[in-house]
């Protein structure tokens, strides 16, 4: 027997309430037979919709323990949670669609023609590529997944979402559609994406959303010099200009960035050997992030090299659409790190970037992420007792986008005296990447605000993370809400624990 707990509407009474039941489960008993057995079983006629039964249709979508899946596809388990998706409901788990049709129509999502000319019977010819471009995001079954557990659409009314986004892209990346759609691409809040990847994670037909319909539906925008933001265009003149999207901080210990300071005392060693790939935040605004990592490694008998000809991985300039100097950022960190058996990363977005977006540029490193890379090489008797409480913060670009999430748990699990206390939604975007920090800084804000709400309620010393942007976001909240939790970076956290 297992407990199955149902969130119910009653359209009469106007209330929500839940309901809690014992069926049978039967090996990979399916949601949608188990609503089945309880209304068989109880009378409980629970309102719920299906048709196709085979995750075609999208009818079934709902919640289970707070994601949204297809209820045909997903296994029922104990004490699972069962709720509609975030919209209005009609009754119990089915949700009022027509708002979704009505705003496809108010958005013009149609193919459309400039001159009845042009509509005319002349064939239009789709070369392979432009196929391949669009076809990618047509198998959307129409479930509105992706709406209910975008994070951006629950603080703003500016964003349409990603659902809408893919639908755009589509008819935007089609030859037989003559009109530009950048227009309605800003006014339907294009740089509003965070480039979270929740759209991409939850999608039950795995369209890569963001990646493939967001991030290149910017760079068509920029293309046509109509975007990008103000401050997006000015990181991409900063790395035209230096090779690096931000500036040193030149009060800092390293006015020239950590990477500049190291080398001037660090030895050659002999290849092969282990690179670290700073990333411009690090090296020029965290550059002690960086220390702490070199300290860490040489106590656990490993040297590692920094080299100074490496520049901006282009994480700003791709999620911005600002692509037309990545190959030159790419080429020079290729011949930089080409040689290196291994590449250590301890900037999410950097790791992302180098992992996912290079080998569509045809180059293939072996990149690591500090927490995968110290897995299993942590001896707990060597750290110091450290009695702290602490959670942790997923950055998208890590949990998502490389699906890293049990490591840096592991770790810290595994430290002396660190006590680890989960949030309500560790993985939830905190609002820091995709430009949104610097172009739209009032949903950062929002997103943030929310986390640090999460953080609150557990009375811990610190929110442990590995994101230089995240960290930044979540600190800047932190400090507006006079909260006695602090923001810390991974690798600060392991040198208390390795302090001599």
């Amino acid at each position: 027997m297992i407990t199955v707990n149902v969130k119910r509407y009653d359209p009469v009474k106007d209330i929500h309430y839940m309901e809690s039941y014992e069926i049978e489960k039967t090996d990979k008993m399916k949601v949608l037979d188990a609503l089945s057995q309880i209304n068989d079983k109880y009378d409980a006629d629970i309102a719920y919709r299906y048709s196709c039964r085979a995750g075609q249709c999208g009818s079934c979508a709902i919640k289970i323990n707070g994601k949204a899946v297809l209820a045909c596809k997903a296994e029922i388990q104990d004490n699972d949670t069962l709720e509609p998706l975030d919209f209005d409901v009609i009754k119990d788990l089915i949700i009022d669609r027509e708002p979704f049709s009505e705003e496809v129509r108010n958005l013009n999502l149609y193919l459309g023609y400039e001159d009845e000319e042009s509509a005319g019977p002349k064939p239009i010819v789709i070369k392979p590529e432009l196929f391949e471009k669009s076809d990618k995001l047509r198998s959307c079954i129409g479930c509105y997944s992706c709406l209910s557990m975008c994070p951006v659409l629950k603080k703003t009314d500016n964003f349409v979402g990603p659902y809408f986004m893919r639908n755009l892209s589509d008819i935007a990346f089609d030859p037989r559609d003559d009109e530009s759609r950048s227009d309605e691409a800003v006014e339907s809040g294009l740089y509003y994406c965070t480039s979270c990847g929740q759209c991409t994670k939850t999608c039950p037909k795995e369209i890569d959303i963001y990646g493939k319909a967001i991030e290149l539906l910017r760079a068509k925008v920029f293309n046509e010099n109509e975007g990008p933001l103000y401050a997006h265009k000015k990181i991409r003149e900063m790395v035209k200009k230096t090779g690096r999207s931000v500036e040193p901080n030149k009060e800092s210990n390293y006015p020239q960035g950590f990477t500049a300071e190291y080398n001037k005392n660090h030895d050659v060693i002999e290849k092969p050997k282990i690179a670290f790939f700073t990333g411009c935040m690090i090296d020029y605004k965290l550059p002690w992030i960086a220390e702490y990592l070199v300290n860490i490694l040489s106590k656990l008998g490993y040297d590692v090299d920094i080299p100074e000809e490496q520049v901006c991985c282009g994480s700003p300039l791709l999620r911005t659409g600002q692509i037309d100097i990545i190959p030159d950022l790419v080429n020079k960190n290729y011949e930089v790190f080409k040689d290196y058996d291994t590449i250590i990363t301890v900037c999410a977005g950097c790791g992302a970037t180098l992992k996912n977006n290079y080998p569509e540029y045809g180059v293939e490193l072996n990149v690591m992420d500090i927490s995968e890379f110290l897995q299993g090489k942590l001896n707990k008797e060597d750290m110091k007792e450290l009695n702290l409480k602490v959670t942790y913060h997923d950055p998208c670009h890590l949990v998502r986008s490389q699906n890293i999430s049990e490591e840096p748990r592991n770790i810290l699990k595994n430290m002396n005296g660190v006590e680890f206390i989960e949030m309500e939604k560790p993985d939830q975007c905190c609002g820091a990447g995709g430009g949104v920090k610097s172009g739209k800084p009032e949903i950062a804000e929002a997103l943030a605000d929310e986390k640090v709400d999460m953080i609150d309620k557990l009375d811990v010393d610190y929110v442990v993370t590995i994101c230089p942007f995240c960290e930044y976001n979540i600190g800047d909240s932190l400090k507006k809400k006079n909260s006695k939790t602090s923001v810390i970076n991974m690798m600060e956290l392991l040198n208390k624990a390795y302090e001599d």
